[in-house]
């Protein structure tokens, strides 16, 4: 019997993270839904089938490697989503460093260990999809309009999928998505998206066909300048 696809979301306890999750598992997907609150992860995906809860704090690297033990161990990932985040606001010159360094940790240390990883057995197996969930802040296009240390980090993690792509097969694909100003926790109240709207480029990006593109930056399916 072939073995059945599975997907890892981080940040799954709400927003855009809780509701790919979903829509993942609704497309009759084993699901894994990672984030640092195990009690928050069984309130957001109650009622989900084959849905796996895996607590980690993304900001340090041995909870990360941790997890990355228990997901080979239980057969590794197809699907990827590198979707936590964190949104400092405070000045570039002036953040304290502890403040910092968990920006940097979770924005793209985190997304690079985890695929780094996990994209090894999705090589293997010759199919899988890797999804890093980066923002119009972090094009430099764009001017990095961002906060410093969230506009960085993103830009630093569309390099490392431009790269990672390069190195890849066809049959796995990685690519950046911006899902736009989204009324997320971090968004706030008066962004113009819904979830559900930025959650959709991010699940056109994991559900990519075989003939669909790599190495890519993409809002609503359509490609941007990094």
């Amino acid at each position: 019997m072939s073995r059945a696809r599975k997907a890892l979301v981080t940040g799954a306890n709400r927003g855009m993270g809780q509701c790919v999750a979903r829509k993942l598992a609704e497309s009759g997907l084993a699901t894994v839904w990672l984030g640092r609150d195990l009690e928050a992860l069984q309130e957001a995906s109650q009622g989900v089938p084959r849905a796996s809860l895996l607590e980690a704090d993304l900001s340090e690297p041995a909870q990360v490697e941790r997890a990355l033990r228990a997901l080979l161990e239980g057969g590794g990932i197809d699907i990827l989503v590198n979707n936590a985040a964190v949104y400092p606001a405070e000045d570039l010159l002036k953040m304290d460093e502890s403040t910092w360094q968990r920006a940097v940790q979770i924005n793209l240390l985190a997304p690079v260990r985890l695929t780094r990883g996990l994209v090894p057995g999705m090589v293997e197996r010759r199919w899988g999809r890797v999804v890093q969930v980066s923002s119009g802040y972090g094009a430099i296009s764009e001017g990095l309009p961002g906060p410093g240390v969230y506009a960085y980090t993103k830009a630093a993690l569309n390099a490392f999928t431009l790269k990672l792509a390069q190195s890849l097969p066809s049959a796995v694909k990685a690519n950046a998505v911006c899902p736009g100003w989204v009324r997320t926790r971090m968004g706030g109240s008066n962004a113009s998206r819904s979830v559900e709207e930025g959650a959709a480029g991010i699940l056109w990006a994991a559900e990519l066909p075989d003939d669909g593109p790599s190495g890519g930056f993409f809002r609503d399916g359509l490609s941007v300048p990094w």
